[in-house]
């Protein structure tokens, strides 16, 4: 894995070909144009990278892993077999970033006492459901899959959140950006499903305002669909819900406010924004000096979003 000590501070081009970002790399490769395509003539020969002006694609998805134990590739091949497309050999994935992250506070038993710190509330117990996939349940959550059909969706491209965590003192669903942020819209403006009748009109216990004004004059679709259909199964579970917008620091800041307007919120309801560097602040203040947290600092620290105008880019401002 490649981070920003690892690659050139400027983009360097040579005619129409690109040169590898690796420091003191001096292979070019034909320049990709529009579409990024993982073809031979894009691959640095030397470091095995498919390169675009803005980013990069390593080989296999696993070069782009932090952890990739036994445990964690039949974990990671188990989240495959239910998770829609996605791109996580690309350098700037989010799918990518959200697995090194929250994979590694799951190994380490650091999940609880991050999540017991955000709510306020003690976390003894906790399921990690990646992308829909539950270890317990060895198959997408059966909770999940309840709640897409009461609401109008086909399980197949039901709402998918990036990151759920079921505990012993509430229930919590996580979305994570990384280079994207909250604005988001139906494809089909005219198609609701069953978002406002579902559920014994669930809708208008947790919403304050309309479809139209949420998904689409607002464009909190994505937003909306986790909160109804993470309210609702919280509801089942009797159990407190909250719904976390995991951004970086300098994005999406007044996020809270921006969808808070639109939802009924209460001491079981809750919703949040929080930032990767909480989160690796969180780490550092444990003074942990073993390999996999030295791993997961190195990787904060050194993590970039790519190439903006030819400029590299840090990941994360720590």
């Amino acid at each position: 894995m490649f981070g920003h000590s690892d690659l050139k501070e400027i983009f360097q081009r040579i005619g129409t070909t690109d040169i590898c970002p690796v420091k003191d790399c001096k292979q070019s490769v034909d320049r990709q144009v529009k579409v990024f395509k993982r073809l031979d003539n894009f691959k640095c020969p030397d470091h095995h990278i498919y390169i675009s002006p803005s980013t990069f694609e390593y080989e296999t998805e696993n070069d782009n892993l932090l952890w990739t134990d036994n445990s964690d590739l039949e974990l990671f091949n188990a989240i495959k077999t239910v998770k829609r497309e996605s791109r996580i050999a690309r350098d700037n994935s989010e799918d990518a970033v959200s697995w090194n992250v929250f994979r590694f506070l799951d190994r380490r038993k650091l999940l609880n006492p991050l999540l017991s710190k955000l709510s306020g509330k003690q976390i003894n117990e906790s399921e990690l459901i990646l992308w829909s996939y539950s270890p317990n349940e060895k198959s997408q959550w059966s909770l999940l899959n309840a709640a897409r059909e009461e609401f109008g969706e086909v399980i197949a491209r039901g709402s998918e959140p990036d990151i759920i965590v079921l505990t012993d003192n509430g229930l919590f669903f996580i979305e994570a950006k990384f280079l994207s942020g909250n604005e988001t819209s139906p494809t089909n403006k005219s198609n609701s499903k069953k978002y406002l009748t579902g559920g014994n009109d669930w809708y208008n216990s947790v919403f304050k305002n309309s479809y139209q004004d949420v998904a689409i004059s607002s464009e909190k679709y994505e937003l909306l669909r986790f909160w109804l259909l993470g309210t609702w199964i919280a509801d089942k579970l009797n159990t407190d819900f909250y719904l976390l917008s995991l951004v970086l620091q300098e994005r999406d800041t007044d996020i809270e406010k921006l969808f808070g307007k639109h939802i009924h919120q209460d001491t079981k309801k809750i919703f949040k924004r929080i930032t990767w560097e909480d989160i690796y602040s969180f780490i550092a203040t444990l003074k942990l000096a073993d390999s996999d947290t030295n791993k997961m600092k190195w990787y904060f620290q050194n993590k970039t979003q790519g190439y903006n105008s030819g400029q590299l880019t840090k990941g994360f401002s720590v």
